[in-house]
């Protein structure tokens, strides 16, 4: 009799264990992050998911112990993203006589005087200077007027596809970035654009000549000046 009861018991101690740990179904707000984003990452612990981008949700299904190493990953996902600023200072170089511009800032003097060790252009002249305001993982662009009693004016440009900080917070990465001049030659208008695309890491703080054009031929050169941020 003794025996057939310790039977019973050892027979029933697995079904209690199944019990106790039955799969449950659990819904979890996202406050930052999309959850379509995380979908992947959070099924990686073995939850079912089901993410809603509109209503900023993921319904998890597992065990508990499943779903609650999922939210405590989740935690650490759903994160603000930071915000990042980029100044760009569109500074023109030329031997010329009566170079248009105004004079060179006082926070970038110290790269000009860099750049005169390398180009000897007599003179430098800052065209104008814009400031991109983003979030990490967005893009964003603007743009400024250099002349604008000429009809159609000069434009600068200046656009990111995409910015990110790394995990110290001590670099940039700008992935497409552009920075330029739109040219008008002719009054319908047309424009040439000119200044350069590229992707670039800059540290945090650090004022980085990004570029050099050529501006009505190798006599006049323009130079773009970035400094990056995180606010």
């Amino acid at each position: 009799m003794k025996r057939m009861i310790l039977a019973a018991l050892l027979l029933a101690t697995p079904l209690l264990a199944q019990q106790k740990d039955e799969r449950t179904t659990k819904l979890v707000h996202l406050k930052y992050v999309d959850p379509e984003a995380l979908r992947n990452t959070i099924s990686q612990f073995g939850v079912n998911v089901v993410p809603s981008s509109s209503m900023k949700v993921m319904t998890l299904n597992g065990f508990p112990a499943q779903i609650a190493a999922a939210e405590a990953a989740i935690q650490q996902l759903d994160i603000a993203p930071k915000n990042i600023e980029l100044v760009v200072h569109f500074v023109v170089g030329s031997d010329q006589p009566n170079l248009v511009g105004s004079p060179v800032p006082a926070e970038i003097r110290d790269v000009i005087a860099q750049l005169k060790g390398t180009f000897t252009f007599k003179d430098y002249r800052m065209l104008d200077v814009l400031t991109l305001r983003t979030r990490a993982g967005s893009s964003a662009d603007t743009s400024g007027i250099l002349d604008a009693k000429s009809s159609p004016p000069r434009l600068t440009m200046f656009s990111v596809r995409n910015a990110t900080v790394s995990d110290d917070g001590t670099t940039i990465r700008i992935d497409r970035m552009h920075a330029g001049l739109r040219i008008p030659v002719s009054q319908k208008p047309e424009y040439v654009n000119t200044g350069i695309d590229q992707d670039i890491d800059v540290k945090e703080g650090q004022k980085v000549v990004v570029g050099r054009a050529s501006i009505e031929g190798p006599e006049k050169a323009l130079f773009l000046i970035l400094t990056a941020r995180v606010l």
